[in-house]
């Protein structure tokens, strides 16, 4: 399985970055007016929005192969959060379109957004 592309730097995102958590809880409400609450799934998913700027060639051409082998949100790939070093096994890319700028040397920028995937 594939591993999102590390940076020059050995990071995989730069800042401001965003994390996103989220429960998925359904409430049901009968007649008499008794809820009764459920999840789809026992933890949490989680979301990042990475956002990259001041890339070099090599870093703008690694993400292109890189998002070019996941086939947009086809392929599944491991993803370490740096905020916490832990692995998430199954994520993947919730862009069908990688739309980078490139405003100079060593001035590409992109933003993609993972998603952690559940079974």
């Amino acid at each position: 399985m594939a591993n999102f592309p590390v940076l020059k730097t050995g990071s995989v995102m730069q800042y401001p970055a965003t994390t996103t958590i989220r429960y998925s809880n359904q409430v049901i409400q009968f007649v008499d007016g008794v809820e009764q609450r459920y999840r789809d799934f026992p933890a949490p998913l989680h979301e990042w929005v990475i956002r990259l700027d001041l890339l070099d060639e090599g870093e703008v051409k690694a993400l292109e192969q890189f998002f070019l082998d996941q086939q947009g949100q086809f392929e599944n790939f491991s993803f370490t959060d740096p905020k916490d070093d832990v692995t998430y096994p199954d994520c993947s890319l919730m862009i069908d379109d990688l739309a980078i700028s490139l405003n100079g040397e060593r001035r590409g920028k992109t933003m993609v957004i993972i998603r952690e995937n559940r079974s």
